[in-house]
């Protein structure tokens, strides 16, 4: 054991490297541009403006982690791994990789932040107005296994009008709306997020059955009259103070007799599981003011607090499944 040990730590001080070549693969748009045919290094290095041997390096790299193949007539991007990499592949998690680049920068300065420095206002993000299609499209596509499970966890049994709170591209409103069919939606998000969603809701068929409203759940007041409030991946954002200003406006939109339903990491009482929730809070002390990954007995307290009773977790989880829901009296 005493051997083993120091090499686990050792692994785990290393983990960043091969995360560093994806990543800079991805900027660099090198599984896009070795997807159609092999290309040699050279030709490579002229297409993108690279050094020829620190390409090469790094494309030896990527194909040693399964990420390329190396041929005769040069690399390729391997065919298992093309679809996800790939800037036209419909289903490509591209745009979720660059968005972790971005990240990294961020995450670059931990130490600083632990140790008291103010977070950067000058990082770029991936939602930026032009990269904010594309990222709620990876989003759409990491959510879209999970939708369906976390719809019947919810159990809407007869619920008729859905709020979907900062709803995305709508992936899980039409997940609800597939679950039940006699009800309706309103999708509640920023303007251009709403516009994104009124596109896939339209492929889905669905567009019918959903009213988009655009707007600010920070500024605004939300849509009223609905027996079924949805926060997906929203609470994790916001600091406390935050949280009970939502859940205060969600209670108001509500009907007498409705419910929310919260999805997000719910930490246990030390707050070390879910892990995946314990690094996540680490992602939002990088990327927010306020932001945290909150037990249930935090988030139980915040609901409560805006009025609602009977709160109970419906489901644990591993990964930003865990279920939350309450009642409005």
């Amino acid at each position: 054991m005493n051997q083993v040990y120091p090499q686990t730590i050792l692994s785990l001080a290393r983990n960043f490297m091969e995360s560093r070549i994806l990543l800079t693969g991805a900027e660099l748009d090198l599984f896009t541009l070795l997807g159609p045919v092999p290309l040699p290094a050279q030709e490579v290095a002229v297409r993108i403006h690279a050094d020829l041997r620190a390409l090469t390096i790094l494309l030896d790299a990527l194909t040693a982690m399964g990420l390329l193949v190396k041929k005769k007539e040069g690399y390729q991007c391997s065919s298992s791994i093309s679809p996800a990499l790939t800037a036209e592949a419909p289903d490509s998690v591209l745009p979720m990789v660059l968005h972790m680049a971005d990240l990294w920068r961020g995450w670059s300065d931990l130490t600083r932040v632990v140790q008291g420095a103010s977070i950067s206002k000058k990082r770029r993000t991936s939602q930026e107005a032009k990269q904010l299609q594309a990222f709620i499209g990876a989003m759409h596509v990491i959510a879209s296994p999970l939708a369906a499970r976390v719809v019947a966890a919810v159990v809407p049994g007869s619920s008729k009008a859905l709020l979907d709170v900062g709803g995305g591209s709508g992936v899980y409103a039409m997940a609800f709306l597939q679950a039940v069919p006699a009800m309706r939606a309103t999708l509640f998000d920023r303007p251009a997020v709403i516009e994104i969603a009124r596109q896939y809701l339209r492929r889905s068929g669905l567009l019918n059955r959903v009213t988009l409203v655009p707007g600010d759940f920070y500024r605004d007041e939300l849509p009223p009259g609905h027996d079924l409030a949805f926060l997906s991946a929203i609470i994790h954002q916001n600091s406390p103070e935050q949280n009970l200003d939502l859940f205060s406006k969600v209670f108001r939109s509500l009907a007498p007799g409705a419910r929310i339903v919260i999805r997000d990491h719910v930490m246990s009482e030390d707050r070390t599981y879910p892990k995946d929730g314990a690094i996540f809070a680490v992602n939002m002390l990088l990327g927010t003011a306020g932001g945290n990954t909150y037990t249930f007995e935090e988030i139980k307290g915040g609901l409560q607090e805006a009025g609602f009773s009977s709160v109970r977790l419906l489901q644990k989880g591993e990964h930003m499944d865990g279920l939350v829901e309450a009642f409005k009296p």
